[in-house]
């Protein structure tokens, strides 16, 4: 099963700072990523994000799909065209119905 954990290189031997659940002598496959020490996460935003990227610790979303102020407003258009058709409901609200579902306390 695999594993996240923290390790010290020494001598040109990785050293987990931690117990695992490995046999001696197991093959495993590492990805060796450097801890990010915390100083280089203050101050700038995107800067950090960046450099977890770089890293491998996220992926960024890429900008396909980004939609402009015109299609934006008319997508919330249709939405209020939308609620108002659904506006007078009949019938109970929904709260309404499971309150009086549970019954009296």
């Amino acid at each position: 099963m695999p594993e996240t954990i923290t390790a010290i290189y020494e001598n040109g031997v990785f050293r987990p700072l931690s117990s695992v659940s490995f046999q001696d002598g197991e093959t495993v496959l590492l990805k060796i990523v450097p801890e990010v020490p915390s100083e280089e996460f203050q101050g700038d935003r995107e800067k950090a994000i960046k450099l977890m990227d770089v890293r491998g610790l996220m992926r960024l979303p890429n900008k396909q799909g980004k939609l402009d102020r015109a299609e934006l407003a008319r997508r919330e258009q249709k939405w209020r065209e939308l609620m108002k058709k659904m506006e007078p409901l009949p019938g109970k609200p929904l709260s309404e119905i499971i309150i009086e579902d549970r019954g009296p306390w």
